[in-house]
């Protein structure tokens, strides 16, 4: 196996402390294998002392290497401070789509017996992020004003990428935009998906305007979807998607950019959530969705080795849940280097029995 180069990008607060717990998963004498990883720090202060720079730096890096590996970050309010480096990483490898998966977790209760994995696929550029506002007029007579758009590669890629991971994962593609309403802009998501339905006959499709995927995600728990949607709806729908499994915590983020076949190029996976200062320096955060992102990150190295060892970081944090070993927002009481620990001795346990039975 060549080793590969993946860009750790470090963060605030607690999203650093919890980088460091999946790093400590992706070490070579747990997982098998050696990755070499580029470290850039992307920490608020630091991106305040280079001006962003070194978010440039890091997203050129990724474009190199294939790969990247993002604690979360602030974000400052302030109206001229750097901002969200979300943007820029985004922007420079030509993100296409992200990808969040919610799925059931041992001993949390779904909402609504939601009991089969849901993934949205949404698109990460456009639509009204970016956006050009303004407003005219005054008093009751005032009016605001957006300018949002969206382009037919990027629809595209959504719906390509859509249809190849709900064959990869037997499930259904569900959903879709408002193209009723607005069949000139969202029609254009529905075109692609209406055209990669017919790429991928084997694959069920099942099309909802959005708001009607909103109501019927409440009442639907058998199958696994698959959920394409635009960059504002998949924002939401990531947020509402994830909370019917009881918390985030078992889920991913994977922002995805590709080439001219719609293969992936560029992969960076993340937890989806924030910071959490409050939980800052306490070692009780729960650590689960980044190293589920790190363990998603080696599904991408196309190896053998790699493959085993993703698998085996998924199942040693599912058992290590299920057997009680809880961080506290899960009604347990373990510390995040317990939860962490207990991930770790769960792997190497595994790959080291696999290696033995090969051959059986």
């Amino acid at each position: 196996m060549s080793i590969k180069s993946v860009v750790v990008m470090k963060g605030d607060q607690t999203g650093q402390e919890l980088l460091d717990e999946a790093l400590r998963v992706l070490d070579p004498n747990v997982i098998g294998f050696e990755i070499d990883f580029l470290t850039y720090d992307l920490s608020l202060e630091n991106r305040r002392k280079t001006d962003n720079q070194v978010v440039h730096e890091a997203a050129q890096a990724m474009t190199r290497t294939g790969f990247g590996l993002k604690a979360a970050t602030v974000t400052p309010e302030e109206q001229g401070d750097v901002g969200s480096p979300n943007a820029i990483l985004r922007k420079e490898i030509d993100g296409k789509v992200i990808i969040r998966t919610g799925r059931r977790i041992p001993g949390v209760r779904p909402v609504a017996g939601t009991n089969a994995p849901i993934s949205v696929i949404r698109m990460a550029t456009g639509d009204a992020y970016g956006a050009e506002e303004w407003r005219e007029g005054d008093g009751l007579e005032e009016y605001a004003y957006r300018t949002e758009k969206i382009d037919r590669k990027t629809c595209r890629a959504v719906a390509e990428f859509t249809f190849r991971h709900a064959k990869k994962t037997n499930a259904k593609v569900f959903g879709g935009p408002k193209y009723t309403v607005s069949p000139v802009y969202e029609g254009m998501l529905k075109e692609e998906m209406d055209a990669a339905s017919k790429r991928y006959p084997e694959v069920r499709y099942e099309p909802q305007l959005i708001d009607a995927t909103y109501a019927l995600l409440i009442s639907n728990a058998g199958d696994p979807m698959v959920i394409p949607a635009l960059n504002r709806d998949g924002d939401c729908l990531s947020d509402l998607v994830l909370q019917l499994f009881g918390s985030i915590a078992g889920s991913e983020s994977i922002l995805m950019g590709f080439d001219e076949d719609f293969n992936p190029q560029v992969v960076m996976a993340e937890a989806p959530h924030g910071t959490a200062p409050s939980l800052f320096g306490k070692n009780v955060a729960n650590p689960m969705a980044m190293i589920l992102a790190s363990a998603s990150l080696l599904t991408y190295f196309n190896d053998s080795k790699a493959t085993a060892a993703s698998r085996a970081i998924y199942e040693a944090v599912i058992e290590t849940v299920r057997d009680g070993i809880r961080t506290s927002d899960l009604t347990g009481n373990a510390t995040t280097t317990e939860f962490t620990n207990e991930v770790i001795n769960k792997v190497q346990t595994k790959l080291e029995v696999w290696n033995t039975l090969q051959g059986f």
